[in-house]
């Protein structure tokens, strides 16, 4: 996170993150957190269909596929598809440390070009948790895990309580995910930024 602006750095007291006893087995498929979230859900059918792996301590790594219907410019991805992917994985992270969160603010860079047919391999962790503050970064590469950086990102994500996703969220979408006779669908359509 050192090229950050200053809101995304971590207070010289912040905490380092823990993981959850409960959070996922490093290496389990995290799996969508909702059905029809563009990021995650399969239920989206020019979504992005992240598919986010928990890792070691309270990182992750996901990936996904740039399609057709993902470009901006001829054969390349948008930028803001891009930085949705980062958002997706970044708010993945939040299963980890078993915190319900959302996007309080979001910086990325462009490094190089993402064609349309790539594959983009994303790691992301948290650095920091201060009070409701979870800092966090993530980096995208093209050509596997350890290729070239296409995208990355700092993060700061702000715990909230599920009413927020009640409060502010569409009617009949909240009744639908919270009808769902499936337990762990229900509670985690509201776990992640969605």
């Amino acid at each position: 996170m050192s090229g950050s602006s200053a809101a995304l750095q971590p207070p010289a007291d912040a905490a380092k993150p823990v993981r959850h006893p409960d959070a996922p087995a490093p290496g389990e498929l995290l799996g969508a957190h909702y059905e029809h979230c563009f990021g995650c859900g399969g239920g989206q059918p020019h979504g992005l269909h992240l598919e986010a792996r928990a890792g070691e301590g309270v990182s992750l790594t996901a990936e996904f596929t740039v399609q057709a219907a993902h470009q901006g410019a001829p054969g390349l991805a948008h930028g803001g598809l891009l930085a949705t992917a980062l958002d997706e994985t970044l708010g993945s992270l939040n299963w980890l440390l078993r915190t319900i969160a959302v996007t309080g603010r979001l910086e990325t860079d462009f490094v190089r070009p993402v064609p349309v047919g790539t594959t983009l391999h994303l790691q992301a962790e948290v650095v920091a948790v201060a009070g409701r503050k979870i800092y966090c970064t993530a980096t995208g590469r093209i050509g596997g895990p350890e290729g070239p950086v296409a995208v990355r990102a700092d993060a700061l994500f702000i715990e909230v309580k599920v009413d927020h996703f009640i409060d502010h969220g569409r009617t009949e979408e909240i009744r639908a995910a919270m009808d769902d006779p499936d337990q762990v669908r229900r509670a985690r359509a509201f776990e992640v930024n969605p």
